[in-house]
């Protein structure tokens, strides 16, 4: 086995050398890995098998005495040794940083706790050693390509579920506890699944994430965006939209606004001879506190496939922003409703979480949808709950539920209480809650089909043209208000587990 030279672990009470380490074995294995497949690749015969293995981190507690916190983590469930396994660390550097001080903070209460950086005995997959801009495998032929399977490891499926995620995860006498929701492998293979489905590197996504099922949002959030970055900054106190530096948009096109200089990086992209299947478009400030905005299309399967890898990037809230058929004799086309409740009839997640969980509505992301729609409609009072309606959404697999016999759906919305029908947001907020990550759903209805307004070309093209824009004016707006009452309050109570892992 050929390895890269050993680094031996070492203790730190310092999280900004620790962190180093990290990014000091990262570098060492995926340097290793780069150095002999280029080799490979070029025609060499290796003759040992190669592999670089990911950092880990490991805490150990031997009380269950911790400081007090405010937050809902940052500290683990009670003795015992706990560890996870890192990667990307020059992605994920911040975010890193931000869980090994809240360790070392909660649980120096008393005791002499250190974190414990090492390399783990995890293979890094070569595919996933792969820098941004290679493609190795194009320029080898079958027999070379099958051959790299006897010389590098390959990804393991094995290695990447989510057991921890969905509270199934037990751990084996004698082994470390989990310490975050996702190991190094898994996280990797979500960062080349969000490149391949949204057509734009990981380092782009923003910590405030829209979802819409519908291209108009898309092409207005382009308009919006593009507008924008032709606007200089305001020359005295900034306001909210005067922290984006830059729009980029699928096949990584970068956008700089107005007196922000051009990086390197940024010639390196063009756009794709087509849209990927769920393309992302991104609105950047500095500190990562920006807005990205997904096409995810229609339909739960995508809606899953696509926060399932989001979720690694541990974003700080995410929205689900489409149209809806309204259910109820009262409501009129264009009316909102913020789903407080969901009937979950999507099916894809029923085997991570069950149906019996509840999916519970989070007080700071009613209230911040609640007042965007306020303040970008200018109504208050009567007219503004004759405009805005709450209550429970269902999301159906099925696009064409009316056509069963029987009328069998109709009646479970019914008993439900719902009062709009989509495809995309229970998912969306189920996994949301799966993942620990901060959701909302802000609809628009576009038509009724059981009260006979069905969408008609002319009517819906009308419809769509009046409504989009000020229905993502108030998802932005939302954003701002959740990124002005600070981003520790979002990440709630309700969505952790007894035994939960200690980073965010």
């Amino acid at each position: 086995m050929h390895t890269p030279p050993f680094i031996a672990s070492a203790r730190f009470d310092d999280p900004r050398l620790a962190l180093e380490q990290v990014q000091a074995i990262y570098r060492a294995s995926i340097d290793h890995l780069r150095d002999a497949l280029q080799r490979f690749v070029a025609g060499e015969n290796l003759q040992e098998r190669v592999r670089g293995c990911y950092p880990f981190v490991r805490i150990q507690t031997e009380t269950v005495a911790r400081a007090d916190s405010p937050l809902a983590y940052g500290f683990v469930a009670g003795p015992g040794v706990f560890e996870t396994t890192l990667t990307r660390p020059d992605l994920f550097a911040d975010y890193y940083l931000d869980q090994f001080t809240l360790l070392l903070k909660n649980h120096n209460n008393g005791q002499k706790v250190t974190l414990e950086v090492g390399v783990s005995a995890q293979p890094i997959p070569v595919h996933f050693s792969f820098a941004e801009h290679d493609h190795i495998e194009g320029n080898m032929d079958a027999g070379r390509r099958l051959a790299m399977r006897d010389l590098f490891d390959l990804p393991d499926l094995a290695a990447m579920d989510d057991g921890i995620a969905n509270g199934t995860h037990e751990t084996a006498h004698g082994e470390a506890q989990p310490l975050a929701l996702f190991t190094g492998p898994r996280v990797d293979y979500s960062l080349q699944r969000l490149r391949h489905y949204s057509g734009t590197s990981p380092q782009h996504f923003q910590n405030f994430v829209l979802f819409t099922n519908y291209q108009f949002y898309i092409d207005e959030f382009i308009r919006l965006g593009h507008a924008m970055m032709q606007r200089a900054p305001d020359a005295g106190t900034p306001s909210d939209d005067d922290g984006y530096i830059a729009f980029v948009e699928p096949g990584n096109v970068v956008t700089r606004r107005v007196g922000q200089s051009v990086e390197v990086d940024d010639a390196l992209g063009a756009a794709p001879p087509r849209l990927p299947q769920m393309p992302a478009y991104h609105l950047l400030r500095a500190d990562g506190s920006g807005i990205t905005m997904v096409n995810i299309g229609v339909g739960p399967a995508n809606a899953k496939t696509i926060t399932d890898h989001i979720a690694v990037l541990r974003p700080h809230a995410w929205l689900m922003l489409g149209h809806c058929a309204g259910l109820r004799t009262t409501q009129s086309l264009g009316d909102y409703v913020l789903a407080h409740a969901y009937v979950r009839e999507d099916h894809v997640l029923d085997e991570d979480l069950p149906l019996w969980v509840p999916i519970p509505p989070l007080a700071e992301i009613q209230q911040a949808l609640q007042t965007a729609v306020a303040e970008i409609t200018q109504l208050t009072g009567l007219d503004l709950k004759h405009i805005m309606r709450t209550g429970t959404v269902a999301s159906t697999d099925n696009r064409n539920w009316e056509l069963l016999p029987q009328r069998t759906p109709e009646r479970r919305f019914s008993q439900s209480r719902a009062i709009a029908l989509d495809m995309e947001s229970a998912t969306i907020a189920a996994n949301g809650f799966r993942f620990r990550v901060p959701y909302g759903t802000l609809l628009c209805v576009s038509d009724k089909p059981l009260h006979g307004e069905i969408k008609l070309p002319g009517m819906a093209n009308h419809f769509y043209r009046e409504r989009v824009d000020q229905h993502l004016r108030i998802g932005i707006r939302a954003v701002e208000l959740l990124r002005r009452q600070g981003v520790d309050r979002l990440h709630s109570r309700k969505l952790r587990s007894f035994a939960e892992v200690a980073f965010q």
